[in-house]
């Protein structure tokens, strides 16, 4: 019984969390931020896509990644890739040596299309590989490392290894996939600008959309017979794999998952920003995106998106004000968590919830007590 009293009483507090970011995202920041702050938020709920993975993958299953970055950039890639062919049609690139290919192929001295950028001619074709290609990675990953019982520590770095493979990679092909400075000048979307004001609060709101989509596939999972068995293999993988279980293919699906949800944030940030480049790609925003789930709680979808806002606003905010700083506030802000607060702000809202409950609960009961007690003494 006091289970289920609990257990509802999670519940409320989760559907109140999820009221509370609804208003914030749809009207309170709408209504009080300029297109450009707007916009800004908008860039920093692109990363809570990944949050929200992380959470599924990391606090739920156990599976610390390191990499996300590398999904999130994939999925920023393959949008990037459509958008810059439809930006480099044969009328805009005429002054080039060799029209209708983007401007950087032009530069490195390419002469034709590259036989993989010819499939992201077609939109349709450009959101299938936004989820298909990080996903086909992600599960090439997980069957090569999960049969083989690696996990921990030692999947955390091989999953850092991957993303500063795929940085090098990207910067070393210049003439495939522009280098260093990665794809740039991205303008219309099937001839919408997306450049306008209109349409990036468009952009903003389609984003916000999705990331509410994205909630509700986390807390079905989560609230399903798989999120059960996801906390049971994060604490007692070995029972469970005696229980018949095949671990490995539960993990290789929650880390499936969770590479797409980067996926579709990457993609969301390539509309909105209007470039993508390595620098999404490597160590430093996979770790970011990790302390972003850590500091909203890695248990909490919801905490996970506060955290993923916060943790962004105050890095544009500390970065203006001390550049030199930032880096090693990150760092404390990470460590302070971990030690004194595990569960993040998530965990400090429902400990001061069920303080307030459990004081609300006795004082009812003294009052209850009270007549009882008045009534005995009468003569």
């Amino acid at each position: 019984m006091p289970s289920a009293i609990s257990s509802d009483r999670s519940k409320r507090t989760q559907l109140l969390g999820l009221l509370i970011l609804a208003a914030l995202i749809f009207a309170v920041l709408p209504l009080t931020l300029g297109v450009f702050r707007l916009t800004l938020v908008g860039k920093y709920l692109t990363f809570a896509f990944a949050a929200v993975g992380l959470v599924l993958c990391w606090g739920y299953g156990g599976i610390l990644s390191l990499g996300q970055g590398v999904f999130f950039g994939l999925g920023g890639y393959c949008m990037a890739m459509f958008l810059k062919l439809e930006a480099s049609d044969p009328i805009s690139t005429k002054i080039q040596s060799t029209p209708g290919i983007p401007d950087f192929m032009d530069w490195n001295q390419l002469t034709a299309l590259p036989t993989f950028w010819r499939p992201f001619h077609s939109l349709t074709l450009s959101l299938i590989a936004v989820l298909l290609v990080p996903g086909l990675l992600a599960m090439i990953i997980g069957f090569a490392m999960f049969r083989r019982r690696v996990g921990g520590v030692y999947f955390a770095i091989i999953t850092q290894a991957i993303a500063l493979i795929l940085t090098i990679l990207i910067v070393g092909q210049q003439g495939y996939t522009g280098g260093i400075n990665g794809i740039t000048d991205l303008r219309t979307l099937h001839g919408w600008d997306i450049r306008t004001d209109s349409a990036k609060y468009l952009l903003y709101f389609a984003n916000a959309i999705l990331l509410f989509g994205t909630i509700l596939i986390a807390r079905w999972i989560i609230s399903s017979k798989l999120g059960k068995l996801l906390l049971a293999l994060r604490d007692r993988e070995e029972r469970v794999r005696f229980s018949g279980y095949d671990v490995a293919h539960f993990k290789t699906f929650i880390f499936t998952v969770a590479a797409m949800m980067s996926a579709v944030g990457g993609a969301m940030f390539t509309l909105q920003v209007g470039f993508m480049s390595p620098s999404f790609v490597g160590i430093v925003p996979s770790i970011e995106m990790v302390i972003f789930t850590a500091v909203g709680g890695r248990l909490s979808v919801i905490g996970a998106i506060f955290g993923s806002i916060i943790v962004n606003w105050a890095k544009s905010y500390f970065s203006e004000s001390f550049p030199q700083l930032w880096l090693f506030l990150m760092g404390g802000l990470f460590i302070s968590v971990v030690m004194f607060f595990p569960n993040g702000l998530a965990g400090i809202v429902q400990r001061n919830l069920n303080f307030f409950h459990s004081l609300r609960l006795r004082l009812r009961r003294i009052s209850v007590d009270r007549p009882e007690a008045e009534v005995e003494e009468l003569p």
